[in-house]
């Protein structure tokens, strides 16, 4: 019976309750004009939620632990000092890329397509780091980094766009309360799915909070998924995604010695006119008008006439980073198709493995996994999560029956905070948001004529995180710091 009494008490013990287990150390680094004092403090805060059941309030409920890294200047007053919140998109990814490869104090060294870093790799002082004109806040969304449910608690309610956004949003409000930083100017940093976050958080932060930021930093920006999905009867994707097959087949040498920028234009011209309206007219073409679009797209795409005519006009995204460099027995990659990877099977149709994610995975990793225990100080069993498969299915079931866009959230954001000013940055070679998809959605934002000059775009000649190849590195981090002092 004692036994039995025993089991009974352990079966009814409740989870301990969680708390934040910040740590802080102090750093210095040499930046241009001289060197930067800074606090760094990483670890894992409690986010806590009002329950209300059946109309009576039942506290304020631990539902996750957040792992958060920021860095503080030291000599500087918080109240007037820029802060930027930055994150990683996926659905699934950590901030560890921004983190590393662009923003933060310090950088991995991966090496670039074509002459990638061997292990273990290495890392650097960054003495183009933002941090120099605005503090940081890295944050990793539940289920990525250290980002965890609590004990107890369900993952599954934070993977969707809307729980989302709202859980960020109260990462974003605790730091800024905490930290005395509401008079302080504010910039939202996202990369790829977490530029579409960032849109709807800015909105958010607005209508729920009152907390207005200054900017948005929107790295490989995708707004609206209409613009990138390759679904049935949707043909604006193929149209859109030209322009960036025709920089990879350049910069693969399939357009001899012209100008990239001659054969963008070229591309960009055809893909808005006569592509879309071919693509449009379906079997209408007359025999002539579809041979002259099929000669038209594998000379700018370096796919064959032959490939193109099979493939119905219509190239699938995955299907030309596998077949590009097929008769070299080659592959390209998706995030940036500047670097070249191999397939067991050369006559597949698809390719296995992004080498542009493969090739630097590894740099990543071991730099994330050292300096968050070695320099920073804190330590924790859990895998660091890069790219978490676990948040997957993401849900959008906000989105029901409609395309997946935050154009319309933006556009009021813009509208209620006449000075949110909105960068875009744009690699040439992303195969996974193309940089004329964002052009598109950009010249359809539901906003007036005088508030497009709050829009600043730049280009870059390199992929997803272009920031890899070092030359659009050191120009894009110039970029981000003329933006934020401004």
């Amino acid at each position: 019976m004692a036994a039995s009494a025993d089991n009974e008490s352990k079966d009814t013990t409740t989870p301990a309750e969680p708390v934040d287990d910040l740590v802080s150390t102090h750093h210095t680094i040499e930046v241009d004009g001289g060197q930067l004092s800074y606090t760094a403090t990483t670890g894992r805060v409690v986010l806590r939620e009002e329950v209300h059941t059946d109309g009576k309030f039942d506290g304020f409920k631990a539902k996750a632990e957040v792992f958060m890294t920021s860095y503080v200047v030291d000599a500087e007053p918080g109240t007037t000092r820029p802060v930027t919140f930055a994150f990683n998109g996926g659905p699934g990814s950590s901030s560890v890329w921004l983190h590393l490869g662009l923003l933060g104090p310090r950088r991995v060294l991966s090496g670039d397509a074509g002459d990638l870093a061997p292990p273990p790799y290495g890392l650097a002082d960054n003495p183009e780091t933002l941090l120099a004109h605005s503090d940081l806040v890295f944050i990793d969304p539940v289920s990525t980094g250290y980002s965890r449910a609590v004990e107890g608690g369900t993952p599954g309610d934070f993977h969707g766009y809307q729980r989302d956004i709202e859980s960020i949003a109260e990462v974003i409000r605790l730091w800024t309360t905490r930290n005395g930083r509401w008079m302080s100017p504010k910039y939202l940093a996202g990369e790829s799915y977490g530029t579409l976050r960032a849109a709807a958080l800015a909105e958010h932060l607005q209508s729920r909070y009152g907390l207005y930021p200054n900017g948005l930093l929107l790295i490989s920006s995708v707004l609206d998924l209409g613009t990138i999905r390759f679904t049935e009867g949707n043909d604006l994707p193929y149209s859109l995604y030209l322009p960036t097959y025709a920089a990879i087949a350049h910069h693969h040498g399939k357009h001899g010695d012209r100008p990239l920028r001659e054969v963008l234009d070229e591309a960009e011209k055809f893909a808005a006119e006569d592509y879309s309206w071919a693509l449009a007219r379906g079997a209408r073409l007359t025999a002539e008008e579809r041979a002259d679009v099929v000669r038209k797209v594998a000379e700018l795409s370096g796919l064959t006439e032959d490939y193109v005519d099979r493939a119905n006009l219509r190239i699938e995204h995955i299907r030309f980073f596998t077949e590009l460099l097929r008769d070299r027995r080659q592959t390209v990659g998706r995030m940036d198709g500047r670097f070249t990877g191999w397939e067991p099977d050369a006559v597949g149709e698809r390719f296995t493995d992004d080498p542009s994610i493969s090739g630097i995975l590894g740099a990543y990793a071991a730099a994330i996994n050292h300096y968050l225990r070695e320099e920073l100080d804190y330590t924790n069993d859990l895998p660091y999560e890069m790219i978490s498969s676990r948040v997957q299915p993401w849900s959008y079931k906000e989105f029901e029956g409609a395309s997946v866009s935050v154009v319309d959230k933006l556009g009021a954001a813009m509208q209620a905070n006449p000075h949110l000013r909105v960068h875009v940055g744009c690699g040439y070679t992303d195969g996974a948001t193309p940089y004329f998809a964002a052009e598109h959605v950009l010249a359809r934002l539901p906003i007036p004529a005088e508030l497009r000059e709050n829009l600043d775009v730049r280009y870059y000649p390199a992929g997803h995180m272009m920031y890899v190849h070092e030359p659009s590195r050191v120009e894009q981090s110039a970029h981000l710091a003329e933006f934020v002092r401004s």
